[in-house]
């Protein structure tokens, strides 16, 4: 452990909010992370959600080496062959019909800034509608239209942002007979809002197919073809913010694959770079023609770099060779039984749910009443990694108490049973530290 360089990281770097460790941490390989003590640890975030091929992969490695014998990055203006052949294989192995047209940039909230300026320029409108737990972004434009976030002291938001309440199975807005008739009557009310709001400006609809940061929540298909259906009776662009759920994830090729339905716009980022920072908006010809004759622009210092695009294509390929696509469905099944198990011996795992290997398990202090556990999140989240395990919580205080449990998709079955058994063993102690303080 380098002390000074711990007292380095305390004395000059600014503190940017979520979980933050004492450690210091020196590598990472596969499912596991290296701290300045010494010690492994299981990653089940996959980095920022982002190694879906496991931390440094070799074929990453190696397409890091590739660019670095030809370029890192050239001048925005200078396409680069390799920017070319990646644009050329999203289009015809990965996206749905239609959706062919690239632009290639760092980060999430890039990729969805530049969607949503495309659908004002392409509509004329300015209006978008988003729902209640997304997460797109913390840039101006993106932050608008995240509600899972703190959005208290910033300013003013970018106008024209409206809000629908998300379909949450678990804690339903609205009560109807069915999951599915409740996630359409919160559609059905949105849009009612919206329409009542809107000064005839519309835009976009933009949503992530699974809605990750608020939740790990699922929505019904048919909420989903309902969503299609309104944006188009609305003259709006549809958008998938599919950072996390594009490129096998959850057991599919991408969100638009598991629902059925493609949207005018996706967007994806986490899961392309496998780590290293690439982002990319896709779109049909006729939008890209559209707003390319409107005068579209979209310049940043790393707009088509060839070394994003390297990696980018050799994460696409060890999906595919390695077959990680299905793998997600086949593993994240054996993970989400092994948390069912868990669900069957503490009372306090409320609901286990998401697809392939985006799953959430939400704590609570009672089933019946569903009233969140955010105490007992906080402590076993730390109790795990003090035991060699590492996940990501959501704990806003109007929302639930929830995992969100993203492994590689390289992850093994062993490390998934040694993962449930720390997880098993942290809820046990803290359940019995929380009693013993009640009685003391």
């Amino acid at each position: 452990m380098n002390t000074a360089l711990r007292n380095a990281a305390k004395t000059y770097l600014t503190r940017y909010g979520g979980d933050a460790f004492p450690n210091l941490f020196v590598a990472a390989k596969g499912t596991v992370v290296s701290d300045d003590t010494g010690r492994d640890i299981l990653d089940f975030t996959s980095g920022q959600m982002c190694a879906t091929i496991g931390h440094n992969h070799p074929a990453i490695v190696e397409a890091v080496h590739r660019a670095g014998e030809k370029a890192f990055h050239l001048f925005s203006g200078m396409i680069p062959e390799v920017v070319a052949e990646l644009g050329q294989t999203l289009a015809l192995d990965w996206m749905p019909s239609g959706l062919s047209k690239s632009l290639f940039v760092s980060t999430g909230a890039e990729s969805n800034e530049a969607a949503l300026r495309m659908a004002k320029l392409h509509t004329g409108g300015y209006e978008v509608l988003a729902v209640g737990g997304s997460w797109h972004g913390v840039t101006g434009g993106t932050s608008a239209v995240s509600f899972a976030s703190d959005r208290k002291g910033y300013g003013v938001p970018v106008p024209g942002v409206f809000v629908m309440p998300e379909p949450n199975a678990y804690r339903p807005y609205i009560q109807a007979a069915t999951e599915e008739a409740s996630a359409l009557a919160c559609l059905e009310l949105g849009l009612k809002m919206f329409d009542m709001q809107s000064s005839g400006r519309a835009a976009a609809i933009i949503i992530e197919p699974i809605i990750s940061a608020g939740g790990v929540l699922v929505p019904p298909r048919t909420y989903m073809q309902a969503l299609r259906k309104a944006a188009d009776e609305r003259g709006m662009l549809l958008i998938f913010d599919e950072a996390q759920t594009a490129f096998g994830r959850i057991g599919h090729k991408t969100g638009a694959a598991l629902f059925d339905v493609t949207p005018d716009i996706m967007t994806v980022s986490k899961t392309l770079g496998g780590g290293l920072p690439l982002a990319g908006t896709i779109t049909t010809p006729e939008i890209e023609d559209s707003v390319h004759r409107k005068g579209f622009n979209f310049y940043t210092s790393h707009v088509s770099d060839p070394l994003g695009a390297e990696v980018g294509l050799a994460v696409l390929r060890v999906i595919a060779e390695e077959h990680l696509v299905e793998r997600a469905r086949t593993v994240g099944g054996y993970l989400r039984a092994r948390l069912e198990e868990l669900q069957q011996r503490h009372e306090t795992i409320g609901d286990v749910r998401g697809q392939g290997l985006l799953l959430g398990v939400e704590l609570v202090r009672d089933r019946e009443q569903r009233l969140p556990h955010h105490e007992l999140g906080g402590r076993t989240t730390r109790k795990c990694f003090e035991m060699g395990l590492s996940m990501n919580i959501r704990r806003r205080p109007e929302r639930g108490s929830v995992w969100r449990i993203a492994p590689p998709l390289t992850v093994s079955t062993d490390e998934i049973d040694r993962a449930v058994a720390i997880l098993d063993q942290a809820l046990r102690e803290s359940l019995d530290e929380l009693a013993a303080s009640r009685v003391f």
